[in-house]
């Protein structure tokens, strides 16, 4: 026990050692939280799509077409996003809504300027798995509702957060304003070396009323294929005017790759096999083996309806809901390739968002010679392709190949910010398909 009299400033110098210890050590106590919280408030700046954990499934979040999986709606309109938790716990989820610019930076507006209502309400529509050897519990969250609505157009994310107020996951939407008029078309591009690989997107911009005032810094244009925000072509600036309208007519600048069309596999009975699908079993859960794919790079384009990546929950199996009635198999899939050490394979498709992680991961069998991978998949249409990864660079069409009659989806997304506001309007959406390409 120590004896510590501030007044008569008797300090005994094992104290002062102790002290200053204790010091140093709450500095740097300090220091590491507001890294952490500064770490976390950069990201929360951001309009980032957080992954969900293993335990949630089939996430869907659409607007009037279900096949969708990243909603673009006008402002009151209703989207839906939907997804299964495998704990089928009844767990209670909560949701946030934030407003973002352009870019995916916050915007300055407050909340109730851009909300009505309040949000981080629990999601209270849900329902547990009936007759499914996979148990889970069914989430189905409906926007705008009666406790929120919609105020103002532009970029949105909705964020998914359990009972301990803990990001579960994040996805992001746009609501747009009728304020504009966009012609689009897809063209094979000018220059022989893409002509046969890329596709080239021409479009005009029309304001509804009156004109853009100083476009060049006002006007913000994002072009999407196939509602994949990883796709993100940003162009600043028109390449002439006609009257009020803004023409965009370049070459490279407005450029993809037409890629290829996708596979696909339906198990929507998952008692037989079908097109694509080799082999099916039942274990504790069922299995589904799909044909080994073969690389269409050094094949001709041969044109196969898709939906463009998207997936569609679907069971005939049994009558009713499928959404709570469909059950969950183990879906194998294989690659026959060479082994390449720089390059990570991965499954992709909207049934993952598009994204990257050890999940829908690709692993060499050197016996077989070939990628094989297994992703624990709802019963019903699914649509995906193999893509390679190097360090941080993406090659959709590594294995698929790249031609300029590929079937594409795009959307044009225009953005306005007027002098004096303080974020971006949505005023306008173009949507094209390269089904008809003009030369």
């Amino acid at each position: 026990m120590f004896n510590f009299f501030i007044n008569n400033e008797l300090i005994w110098s094992t104290q002062t050692e102790h002290l200053n210890l204790l010091m140093i050590k709450l500095r740097a106590f300090i220091f590491n939280v507001l890294g952490l919280i500064s770490l976390v408030s950069i990201k929360a700046q951001q309009g980032l799509e957080y992954l969900p954990p293993n335990n949630i499934k089939s996430v869907k979040f659409f607007g009037s077409d279900s096949t969708e999986n990243f909603p673009v709606i006008a402002i009151g309109q209703k989207i839906t996003l939907i997804f299964d938790d495998l704990n089928g716990n009844e767990a209670d989820y909560y949701f946030k809504v934030k407003h973002f610019n352009h870019d995916w930076n916050r915007s300055k507006l407050f909340q109730n300027e851009y909300l009505e209502g309040f949000d981080n309400l629990r999601v209270d529509n849900y329902n547990t798995s009936f007759n499914t050897l996979q148990t889970f519990t069914h989430y189905r969250l409906v926007l705008p509702n009666e406790n929120i609505q919609f105020k103002v157009s532009g970029n949105y994310l909705l964020e998914i957060y359990d009972s301990f107020d803990e990001l579960v996951f994040s996805r992001r939407f746009c609501i747009y304003e009728e304020k504009s008029t966009i012609r689009s078309g897809v063209y094979r591009p000018q220059n022989m070396d893409r002509f046969n690989t890329h596709q080239s997107l021409h479009f005009s911009v029309t304001p509804s009323q009156g004109t853009f005032r100083n476009p060049d810094q006002t006007v913000f244009i994002h072009l999407l294929q196939n509602r994949q925000w990883d796709s993100d072509l940003l162009v600043l600036k028109p390449q002439y005017f006609s009257g009020s309208t803004l023409e965009y007519r370049y070459e490279v600048p407005t450029q993809f790759e037409g890629g290829n069309e996708y596979y696909f596999f339906d198990t929507k009975d998952l008692r037989i096999t079908g097109p694509n699908i080799s082999f099916t079993n039942l274990d504790k859960l069922y299995e589904t083996y799909l044909n080994v794919n073969i690389p269409r790079i050094y094949q001709n384009y041969t044109y196969a309806p898709d939906i463009n990546g998207g997936y569609e929950i679907r069971n005939i199996m049994r009558p009713g809901d499928p959404n709570i009635e469909a059950d969950y198999s183990y879906v194998h899939f294989s690659l026959a390739s060479d082994y390449d050490s720089n390059n990570e394979v991965y499954v992709y498709g909207s049934f993952n968002n598009y994204s990257f992680s050890n999940t829908n991961r690709m692993y060499y069998n050197p016996s077989l010679e070939i990628y094989e991978g297994v992703l624990l998949l709802k019963q019903g249409f699914y649509n995906y392709k193999y893509v390679v990864k190097n360090k941080d660079r993406v090659n959709k069409n590594f294995f698929s190949g790249s031609n300029a009659l590929a079937e594409n989806d795009y959307l044009i997304l225009v953005y306005y910010r007027s002098i004096g506001q303080q974020y971006d309007e949505l005023i306008g959406v173009g949507q094209t398909n390269s089904f008809q390409l003009n030369n």
